[in-house]
């Protein structure tokens, strides 16, 4: 439990960066009034489009440093894995949103933060992500579960490195947000 605790507030230091500087003029892409930095940093809450747009602040580039999930597959952050291949990687979500929630991603980001940055050679990397997602949902979740792919800002994407989520083991309800 404690090596959670530790790898909770570790996902929060990488996922919520300090708090950004503005020169007079400058501005971002953030509603008027809203904090710079997610208030997740602050508290144990979580807030995923605070986290989004403070993400999205200089990202999404490749050559970007590496994200909390290149710090996973490098083995340098711990995880708890799902499945793994020599074409992607799965892990059960820190941050559940239901009593299942797996990440599935590409071992090489290779210019594959976003969903909507895919490029037509990707097209087999991102088939094979869908299939294995749907097999962790049908193998964890035998009465249903839902696939998400977060995009951008407005999508509430928190990480620039494409993942797919795997979200069940409950009654989702519709709409999603």
């Amino acid at each position: 439990m404690a090596a959670m605790r530790r790898l909770s507030k570790l996902a929060r230091l990488v996922l919520c960066p300090a708090p950004i500087a503005l020169t007079a003029g400058s501005s971002l892409p953030v509603a008027a009034g809203a904090p710079l930095v997610s208030r997740a940093c602050a508290s144990s809450g979580s807030d995923e489009v605070e986290r989004a747009r403070s993400a999205a602040v200089g990202r999404p580039n490749d050559t970007d440093p590496p994200t909390i999930f290149d710090k996973i597959l490098a083995k340098e952050i711990p995880a708890k894995v799902v499945h793994e291949d020599e074409t992607c990687f799965a892990f059960r979500d820190v941050n559940p949103q239901g009593p299942v929630h797996v990440l599935v991603i590409p071992r090489h980001r290779d210019g594959l933060t976003q969903l909507s940055k895919a490029r037509e050679d990707q097209e087999g990397l991102l088939g094979h992500l869908l299939l294995v997602a749907g097999r962790i949902g049908k193998a964890e979740c035998p009465e249903g579960f839902r696939i998400v792919i977060n995009d951008g800002v407005h999508g509430a994407q928190s990480v620039y490195h494409l993942h797919v989520h795997v979200i069940g083991g409950r009654q989702l309800t519709w709409p999603p947000g």
